[in-house]
């Protein structure tokens, strides 16, 4: 099992259980963790990052309905197989829906299209 870095920010809007999940995210994304490897069981993951297990729970159960991770009953949790895949047209405008907010926040900021851009590249500006 490879490990990965979590951290819990108590005092963020975003709710745990997202953070949790956004970050194992954000890990199968930049090649952190890889399809099939295995993650921690959700007791063993709350104990070390201090949460309710049923916290962990939600976010696995989030992960495995993006199909991000796959439960196996009694062996744990994995990334899933296909976690890197080609985004259907489901998929897309689901991201698409929820970028649109983010985006038009941006431009009120008057944000350029180009600056936008860069952060979605994740580059600083």
């Amino acid at each position: 099992m490879r490990v990965i870095y979590i951290e819990v920010n108590e005092q963020s809007s975003v709710p745990i259980y997202m953070q949790l999940a956004n970050q194992i995210i954000h890990a199968v994304a930049t090649g952190d963790i890889l399809p099939y490897e295995a993650l921690p069981s959700g007791r063993m993951l709350a104990a070390d990052l201090g949460i309710n297990m049923h916290t962990v729970n939600k976010a696995y159960h989030y992960l495995e309905d993006k199909r991000f991770i796959q439960v196996q009953p009694k062996s744990g949790a994995i990334i899933h197989p296909e976690a890197i895949r080609q985004a259907t047209h489901v998929e897309r405008t689901h991201i698409a829906a929820r970028l649109q907010p983010i985006i038009d926040e941006a431009r009120c900021l008057k944000l350029t299209d180009e600056e936008i851009y860069e952060l979605i590249k994740g580059e600083k500006s």
